[in-house]
């Protein structure tokens, strides 16, 4: 083994300051995390606002009997 290829793992710049706060990802980002995923970040929106939810997702979830209620805490 070469002293540059054990040089290139102490060197790594990555670690655990550097993930991402939603899925923790340190070097990529995991597929569900709403940073990569916009599915996954209309959902996160809805639920922190439900002004964000889109009407035809508003009517859908009105049929099932969802009822979207503004909780301030």
């Amino acid at each position: 083994m070469s002293h540059n290829k054990a040089a290139f793992y102490h060197s790594n710049g990555y670690n655990a300051q550097t993930a991402c706060e939603h899925c923790e990802g340190i070097i990529r980002h995991e597929r569900w995390c709403q940073t990569v995923n916009p599915v996954v970040c209309y959902a996160c929106k809805i639920v922190v606002s439900a002004d964000e939810l889109a009407i035809g997702d508003a009517i859908i979830l009105h049929s099932l009997g969802v009822l979207w209620d503004h909780c301030h805490f």
